[in-house]
């Protein structure tokens, strides 16, 4: 029989171990990022698939995963500022 609160605490241990998982406090930002940099990775850890992406952009392996590669550093362009950043942004500029 199975404990009460076990799958609560089998979920905070997957939470735990792997950070793409989420939160209630995620933003949609940080939710997006991991979701693209999840598949990206998928993407060049597995040849069959790189090799589609390169014949399909008409480029060579290496040149298609170095920009799988770049994609994961910033996937979804630039973080959003926050309100306070955005503040002192405009503080400074004036």
């Amino acid at each position: 029989m199975s404990t009460p609160g076990g799958a609560a605490l089998h979920k905070d241990q997957l939470k735990a171990k792997y950070i793409g998982t989420g939160s209630a406090d995620m933003s949609k930002y940080e939710w997006c990022t991991n979701m693209h940099r999840d598949t990206l990775a998928s993407h060049v850890g597995h040849y069959d698939q790189m090799s589609y992406y390169a014949v399909a952009q008409n480029e060579s392996m290496g040149r298609t995963k170095r920009e799988f590669l770049e994609k994961i550093l910033q996937p979804c362009g630039r973080p959003p500022v926050g309100e306070k950043e955005a503040m002192q942004e405009k503080l400074a500029n004036s």
